[in-house]
């Protein structure tokens, strides 16, 4: 699975850094999401797909799930 995350429309609400830590982060200024990788860290992959749905502004997409 593919991950884009959409800086633009993050509300930096956070909830991706909680579910799956291994795979986003937040930016230190602007609270926005920081995607360290295009595919999920390992044994992450429910929780990006958690994250996907949990996301406020739907910042976040997969591909290829």
């Amino acid at each position: 699975m593919k991950i884009t995350a959409d800086t633009g429309s993050c509300v930096a609400s956070g909830q991706c850094v909680l579910l799956a830590p291994g795979t986003f982060d937040q930016d230190e200024d602007a609270g926005t999401v920081v995607l360290l990788a295009d595919e999920p860290a390992d044994g992450e992959e429910d929780a990006v797909r958690q994250a996907e749905l949990t996301c406020p502004a739907a910042a976040i997409r997969l591909s290829g799930a």
